[in-house]
């Protein structure tokens, strides 16, 4: 059972490493030292639960109903470009206006933006749903599937709080209102090239979709998960 957990934590330490959305979220919050720690909690349990229900054998959804993870990417497409641009045109008056709300708002939204970046990311289900969920499948018992993805969880739990917690050590650099802007800006930008990225993706899988599915397939889902697992990869 030990080895298990470490070979999750392992195979989620590969997968997790790269500056997507979500990581990016939270060094923000970390940054500037508001609900850090809760929005780490949030993104963590998130990310438990789709890994946990990814080993359990949720894949089947995607290769039973491939537009559902289309569906997903516009939503995510969007969200992404949006948050960017408002990110980009970053007005420090405004946060410190913001600021002086109420702390049940401001943190009833910072929840709401970590379960945005977690759940309206395509790329949280590759990893917990094919990657993971399909690492796993290579052992019968569930309860081996199990204690895989909680060692995966785990490590994401970790390395959230490591990663809002340890961006303290830049707090100065935001004490400077210039600097804020251009740390923001550039925030901002990276979420939208991402925004790009995944749109491309998105209109990858629609391709592929349409190309490997028949018209008579089309009109009578679900077809074979067999046949539609290539819609899922890249």
């Amino acid at each position: 059972m030990g080895s298990l957990f470490f070979e999750g934590l392992i195979l989620q330490a590969g997968l997790i490493f790269a500056l997507g959305a979500q990581n990016l979220f939270v060094l923000e919050a970390g940054l500037k030292r508001q609900h850090h720690l809760t929005i780490s909690l949030v993104c963590f349990l998130c990310d438990m639960t789709l890994i946990l229900l990814g080993v359990a054998g949720a894949a089947t959804l995607f290769t039973q109903f491939p537009g559902l993870k289309i569906l997903i990417g516009v939503f995510g497409v969007t969200f992404l470009f949006l948050y960017g641009v408002s990110k980009i045109f970053f007005n420090e008056k405004a946060m410190l206006k913001q600021e002086s709300s109420p702390i049940e708002t401001t943190l009833k939204r910072s929840i709401l933006l970590a379960v945005t970046f977690s759940i309206l990311n395509p790329h949280a289900y590759l990893d917990a749903f094919i990657l993971i969920g399909g690492f796993s499948s290579k052992y019968e018992l569930l309860q081996d599937r199990l204690m895989l993805g909680l060692g995966a969880g785990v490590y994401s739990g970790v390395w959230f709080l490591l990663l809002s917690s340890l961006s303290s050590i830049m707090k100065p650099i935001l004490e400077h209102p210039f600097r804020m802007k251009m740390i923001m800006s550039v925030a901002g930008c990276v979420l939208v090239f991402l925004s790009g990225k995944l749109g491309m993706d998105v209109v990858g899988w629609i391709q592929l979709e349409f190309s490997t599915v028949s018209h008579h397939d089309f009109m009578n889902y679900p077809v074979s998960p067999g046949r539609l697992f290539t819609t899922i990869l890249y």
